[in-house]
């Protein structure tokens, strides 16, 4: 089991195995998610580069349709796997540009933030990698239970801070600078950076499996939504630390 809704217990043991080499690998996924990351700071330089460029008007549109449509493939892609191989690109497409059109925002607000961003959620993957592969961090059942029912709490905040915002009620504690909202934040950052273990855990095992190749572009999916979960909470975190400068 996964705090990740894109890897579950289920997502490589429905799977018969593959006979031959169609197999998944964990080079294979890796190298599945290398062009998965290009393709996101491909599309994120686009709508970078369309802020920047003084295009701003044209901004919205691109981060609106890349959150929605990155939405909407992401569902696709959970509940149609083996579609996988042609959703997963055009999820990190969708993203790429919701995340440059935001980050050029945040950018030209707090300059140098979005480096610091960057930085902290590829070196946060470093680190976890490095304490999962020497067994520093072992994804034992009670550590996957334990974050699957924090990652599902965090959905619910989320949710219910939604919900609120269409009643125009805020939550201070999610949106503001103070004390308590950072706290929050790290909370989260830390709950997404764990769940990593868990993508990692999960790709050696649908390698195991032998399950079919094409699942490598459904675990490269599954490990992109939570980095890219991951760059989010951390630069929200950063926006507010730097709102108190």
């Amino acid at each position: 089991m996964t705090g990740n809704p894109a890897l579950n217990q289920t997502t490589f043991t429905d799977y018969a195995p593959a006979a031959g080499s169609g197999v998944m690998t964990v080079q294979g996924t890796v190298n599945k998610t290398a062009i998965l990351l290009l393709l996101v700071i491909g599309a994120a330089s686009y709508t970078w580069s369309l802020y920047f460029s003084g295009n701003g008007e044209a901004l919205m549109p691109w981060t609106f349709g890349g959150a929605i449509g990155g939405f909407i493939i992401g569902l696709v892609t959970t509940f149609k796997k083996p579609w996988s191989p042609v959703t997963a690109p055009l999820y990190a497409i969708c993203e790429g540009l919701f995340i440059g059109g935001l980050s050029s925002i945040m950018e030209a607000r707090f300059p140098g933030i979005v480096l610091e961003a960057v930085m902290l959620t590829f070196g946060t993957l470093a680190a976890l990698l490095a304490a999962y592969k020497t067994g520093l961090i072992v994804a034992s059942d009670k550590f996957k239970r334990g974050l699957i029912a924090a990652t599902g709490g965090i959905c619910l905040v989320y949710l219910a801070t939604m919900i609120l915002g269409f009643f125009h009620v805020s939550v201070p504690f999610i949106y503001g600078s103070g004390v308590i909202s950072i706290g929050f934040s790290i909370v989260v950052v830390i709950i997404a950076a764990l769940n990593l273990v868990i993508d990692f855990d999960f790709i050696e095992q649908g390698a195991q499996y032998g399950v079919p190749k094409y699942l490598e572009w459904y675990a490269g999916f599954g490990l992109l939504v939570t980095l890219v979960w991951l760059y989010l909470e951390i630069l929200r975190l950063l926006s507010k630390l730097n709102r108190r400068d």
